[in-house]
């Protein structure tokens, strides 16, 4: 179903309820965004990410990552850093500038992985190799046997993205509309 917003103060909201219903169904549009940052050499580097926990009021965003990943690293030098959802139900871009930070220890990161460690998605933070590491073999999975690496009790981190600055593009064949939103002002901007 296609929403037809007419002012910020009705698009904020939705964006929101719409940020909200993705980290609650895992067949949302926005479930998985891309997140953009800057690597060691200042170059772009973007993966898709799992939008798990959304904050509306506190205007962000939680994601899980493991501790070992480039990402992290990027993230803990520079905090600044991009996400990008797109909509083909609703016809919407949209583009938070965030600010991130990584939690590796403490009693939420302990309480939110009693949650993962039941799941199939546990094996991701218990691999001995850190992501994007070579493999040993050619089958395409860290067999503990071949890794000569011990394995880590577990590499769950909690990636936070607070949202500095919200750009909203809407494509429509009545024409296109774009508005720039932060946490107290607006302003439409040229598609």
């Amino acid at each position: 179903m296609k929403i037809h917003l007419q002012t910020p103060e009705e698009i904020r909201p939705q964006i929101w309820k719409e940020l909200g219903r993705a980290s609650l169904d895992r067949h949302h549009e926005w479930r998985t965004p891309v997140l953009a940052s800057a690597d060691a050499d200042g170059l772009p580097d973007a993966r898709t990410v799992v939008l798990r926990q959304v904050d509306a009021v506190a205007g962000r965003l939680t994601f899980y990552t493991d501790s070992r990943s480039p990402k992290v690293a990027q993230l803990q030098a520079q905090a600044s850093a991009m996400l990008v959802f797109w909509s083909a139900r609703l016809s919407w871009q949209l583009r938070l500038r965030v600010a991130c930070s990584v939690i590796t220890s403490g009693p939420e990161v302990d309480a939110l992985w009693q949650g993962v460690k039941q799941s199939a998605a546990a094996g991701d933070y218990l691999s001995p190799l850190p992501p994007g590491a070579v493999l040993p073999s050619g089958s395409g999975t860290a067999d503990a046997a071949e890794v000569k690496v011990p394995a880590p009790t577990h590499s769950f981190a909690v990636l936070r993205a607070q949202v500095l600055q919200m750009d909203w593009l809407e494509l429509s064949r009545d024409g296109h509309r774009r508005a720039q939103l932060s946490a107290s002002t607006w302003e439409w901007l040229t598609p």
